[in-house]
């Protein structure tokens, strides 16, 4: 069952947004988002929360001055996605040009898994670092923090993810999940978190008296891995990503950056938040997928743009044989789920000794989006285990649910780790049907029937007379993601025209009431009815050095009820 509802606002909170100036449509909208004020709208730097809110960022700020000063060693442990990897470069950046030693290591998901395991410990041995700093990981490294003091090598944690029920014991971290961090923002990615602790050791090198760089290039870095990310874009994280979309849009971002819009054939000056979530950053995390992400840090720390390009084409390479990958797992899946006797529950889990192990996070997203139920996908690690991908529904903590699991079932799972709407784990590969029956259980004892039913939430419905390129044009200037979603409008139109265009795409012309408007629908070479309800965004269409209004029609049904 689908449903559609207009977002709820505070009246309150509306007319506090008009008296200010604001126009009344993105009153609306704002306020329907949970702001308050004209204030919470300041993408300015000067209103990021300050560094030191952030529990132990001028602790480790101050070890890495040291560092910096005795010419140690520094090497940076990274993830493999593309948080991990603007994390990764953020620091590398940054550190070079105060004057560390440092170098990184990022590990190949298929030979070593995620996080600062022993054996990638074992690995930075031979580096010969003087100081180990995750990125994007860490929090949950209790027996790699051990073999790295064992080692004799101090670990400093960057990380977001949320911890376990015991803390590494590194020599300092810097998580704002970490229990007793009064910084207010939870929501800071794991390259929010890097570019933080490198705004602390700023401060403190600044205060010794030393010239200092400004850390304002690397804002881009840290938008892309924000959006990328998915995390919730809070004010915090709205401000880091207003100022990094600024600078690209300015021409002033990293080669790196530049190179992947290049590849992606998205023109830089008119960046949006749709361009790092979805053209940018799928190209970044096939490196992870499909190869190494070493690739795509090397891309982004490259100060030549010409090299920087050529790793770019290669990226894009190998995203489009990710797509193709990842288009016969889907296949696949769905003929697994249409095998089985009975339609899925609360859960599904779904497993194949074929599938790559780098693409199952996007075939659980897939799934999830299809079927609307939290989902795992998983696929072969090494040594009879299997490692399995979950993406989940709003109302259900995915993380907490799989902690519920292994409390349940001792012994199940062999390592978890994730976050509200995402989580990964691993199993023995005999334990897969045990551990599907036991999701399940547990997905239904925390969902009711209602929470299956996808709703979809609009800004409500618009008079012709709004539907304007100044609306578009004020729309596309704001970043929007992850809790604080781009606006959608619904209405009923008559479909007027309509054509395929690019072999899956409709074209159309579509009436609302005096007006005709050009619209397209993506991925829906099906032809409409004569008249329809669709849930629609506006677009600045820019075509042949003219610009205009365009529809993006989000979903097309020709009755959906409402909720």
């Amino acid at each position: 069952m689908k449903k559609v509802a207009s977002r709820p606002y505070a009246a309150d909170a509306f007319e506090n947004l008009k008296a200010a100036g604001i126009d009344p449509i993105l009153a609306r909208i704002y306020a329907a988002r949970g702001i308050l004020s004209a204030s919470e709208l300041d993408s300015g730097l000067d209103a990021l929360v300050p560094f030191d809110k952030l529990k132990n960022a001028v602790e480790m700020g101050g070890i890495l001055a040291d560092a910096i000063d005795e010419k140690k060693r520094i090497l940076i442990v990274a993830d493999y996605d593309s948080d991990g990897a603007t994390a990764c470069a953020v620091g590398m950046l940054a550190l070079s040009e105060m004057g560390a030693i440092v170098d990184y290591l990022v590990p190949n998901r298929f030979e070593y898994g995620y996080g600062l395991t022993p054996e990638i410990v074992r690995l930075a041995k031979s580096r010969e670092p003087d100081y180990i700093v995750t990125v994007d990981n860490g929090i949950a490294s209790v027996e790699g923090v051990m073999e790295a003091n064992r080692l004799g090598i101090p670990v400093l944690v960057t990380d977001h993810h949320l911890p376990g029920d015991a803390l590494p014991e590194a020599l300092c971290i810097v998580n704002p999940n970490q229990p007793g961090c009064p910084f207010p923002s939870k929501h800071l990615a794991g390259v929010g978190v890097m570019f933080y602790v490198m705004l602390a050791l700023r401060a403190e090198l600044r205060n010794r008296g030393r010239r200092v760089p400004n850390l304002a290039a690397l804002l881009d870095l840290v938008a892309l891995g924000t959006v990328a990310d998915v995390v919730r874009l809070d004010k915090n994280n709205r401000i880091l990503v207003s100022q990094g979309l600024k600078r690209i849009r300015d021409g002033r971002a990293n080669p790196g950056v530049l190179a992947l819009f290049s590849v992606a054939r998205r023109d830089a000056r008119k960046a949006s938040s749709f361009d790092l979530g979805f053209m940018l950053g799928p190209r970044l995390n096939a490196a992870g997928r499909m190869e190494d992400m070493a690739l795509g840090i090397d891309c982004l720390i490259g100060r030549d743009f010409a090299k920087a390009l050529e790793a770019a084409q290669r990226l894009d390479d190998l995203n489009r044989e990710r797509k193709s990958v990842e288009s016969i797992m889907q296949e696949d899946a769905l003929a697994i789920l249409e095998s089985c006797e009975n339609p899925p529950g609360y859960s599904i889990s779904l497993f194949d000794p074929n599938w790559h192990q780098g693409i199952i996070g996007i075939l659980a997203s897939r799934i999830k989006e299809k079927f609307h139920r939290p989902s795992f996908a998983f696929a072969r690690g090494g040594e009879g285990e299997i490692k399995g991908s979950g993406r989940s529904i709003t109302g259900f903590h995915i993380r907490d649910a799989l902690d519920l699991v292994a409390k349940h079932h001792p012994g199940l799972i062999l390592k978890f780790g994730g976050h509200a709407a995402a989580a990964g784990l691993t199993i023995r590969e005999e334990n897969f049907e045990l551990f599907g029956r036991a999701f399940e259980e547990t997905a239904s004892s925390l969902l009711s029937e209602s929470d299956l039913e996808r709703l979809f939430e609009t800004d409500g419905m618009l008079d012709e007379e709004q539907m304007t390129l100044d609306l578009a044009k004020k729309i596309e200037a704001m970043s929007w993601g992850q809790g604080f979603p781009e606006p959608g409008f619904e209405g009923f139109f008559s479909v007027e025209q309509q054509r395929i265009v690019g072999e899956k795409h409709l074209k159309l012309k579509l009436r609302y009431a005096d007006k005709v408007f050009d619209a397209m629908l993506f991925f829906h070479p099906d032809p409409l009815p004569d008249r329809i309800r669709a849930i629609y965004s506006l677009s600045v269409n820019d075509y042949n050095g003219s610009t205009s209004l365009q529809l993006v029609i989000r979903q097309c049904i020709p009755e959906l009820p409402s909720a």
